[in-house]
């Protein structure tokens, strides 16, 4: 018989192996994203992002039945989506034109603003170490953007902007999770995405090469397989103890950058992806200590 310490350890052995995974294929879907965005436009990569979501998880909801939809909150489901939108244009408009690993770290960046999000928007405490995790965040993220280029040039913005409005969707699914399964919520955020997605696209919509859906239909499979590992990892082993893991797809997008297309961070983006990644793991809840 296993003892509790042996099968802890056993959970938190799959948990990190799910999260590992998790952070490669989201890197990989950078890749191909990045791939596509030579000949494709940013509105028909978000929409086929979605469209791809919303096709893996149709069979499931089917399954379950139209009452699995009902919902009280589709006005959160709404504005989560709409948010979420926004960010994933300015992450995958930052993918096609940044160094691949750079426009990671905005993407990786956004736990860092959502305590602030949660302090503004849902009058939630912080701490003096979630302050600290902000501030370090932030110097950080300033450090990958460049200051001497212009703190305020257009790629930059976007990118902490989206990370920002990222926040926004990360609070909105906290508060949606104390009624909602998680599985609605990620359908209504496909769905949603979709139909709105539908209308820019519309207007640059052309016959697309098999090479062109390839990339994009795998792109959208890769970025959903990516959550749906990171959920069940989530589920063997708290945030805290592997949490970190999945930045790994700020290395992993760095390796593949620099084999694909010889790209390689500078010293001062390696130091601001140090700070970020000190700044989320002080994000990371702490487990309460045990009273002798």
């Amino acid at each position: 018989m296993k003892s509790k310490s042996s099968t802890n350890t056993s959970h938190i052995g799959r948990g990190l192996t799910l999260l590992t995974l998790s952070a490669a294929l989201f890197a990989l879907m950078g890749v191909l994203i990045r791939l596509a965005s030579h000949s494709v436009d940013n509105a028909t990569i978000v929409f086929f992002r979605n469209f791809t979501g919303l096709l893996l998880l149709l069979p499931f909801v089917l399954m379950k039945g139209p009452t699995f939809l009902k919902t009280e909150k589709l006005w959160m489901h709404s504005w989560r989506a709409f948010v979420g939108l926004i960010a994933m244009y300015g992450f995958f408009y930052a993918i096609a034109h940044l160094k691949l690993s750079n426009a990671m770290v905005f993407t990786y960046s956004s736990p860092i603003f959502i305590p602030l999000v949660a302090w503004l928007f849902l009058k939630e405490r912080m701490t003096s170490l979630m302050w600290l995790a902000a501030l370090v965040g932030l110097a950080g993220v300033i450090l990958v953007a460049k200051p001497e280029q212009g703190f305020f040039n257009v790629l930059s913005v976007i990118g902490i902007v989206s990370s920002f409005l990222a926040a926004m969707a990360f609070v909105t699914v906290r508060a949606l999770t104390a009624t909602e399964p998680v599985t609605r919520i990620v359908f209504y955020f496909c769905l949603i995405g979709t139909l709105f997605s539908s209308l820019p696209m519309f207007w640059h919509w052309r016959a697309y090469t098999p090479q062109e859906l390839a990339l994009l239909m795998g792109a959208g499979l890769l970025a959903t397989t990516s959550q749906l590992c990171l959920s069940k990892a989530y589920s063997y082993a708290p945030a805290g103890k592997i949490g970190p893991a999945n930045y790994l797809a700020i290395i992993f997008a760095g390796i593949f950058a620099a084999l694909i297309w010889h790209e390689y961070p500078d010293q001062m983006s390696i130091f601001g992806m140090i700070l970020i990644l000190v700044a989320l793991v002080l994000c990371m809840p702490r487990s309460p200590k045990i009273s002798a």
